[in-house]
């Protein structure tokens, strides 16, 4: 049963991938490759499930946010008075 969910799982998003834009490829990849490390991480120091699960979603959730501001080319930069200002990146 689990092999079959499994195959299920990857034809979908092989199906998917087909109707997905560059930008929005390029979230999704951010949201898997963060929530996996976030993952990893809650793993790593012996986390409960409740805080797997919330390092997982945050993972996923920075990710994606770091491939869309990769793709606009900005990135944030601290002001030392505890603001923050976006310009190009070097």
């Amino acid at each position: 049963m689990q092999k079959i969910l499994l195959a299920t799982a990857c034809a979908a998003s092989l199906m998917l991938t087909g109707c997905m834009t560059a930008e929005q490829e390029r979230q999704v990849a951010g949201a898997a490759i963060g929530g996996s490390l976030g993952l990893i991480t809650a793993k790593a120091l012996g986390a409960n499930d409740n805080w797997t699960v919330v390092s997982t979603l945050a993972g996923a959730g920075a990710g994606a946010l770091v491939a869309r501001n990769r793709n606009n080319n900005t990135c944030a930069y601290a002001r030392g008075d505890g603001t923050y200002y976006r310009a190009a990146c070097p």
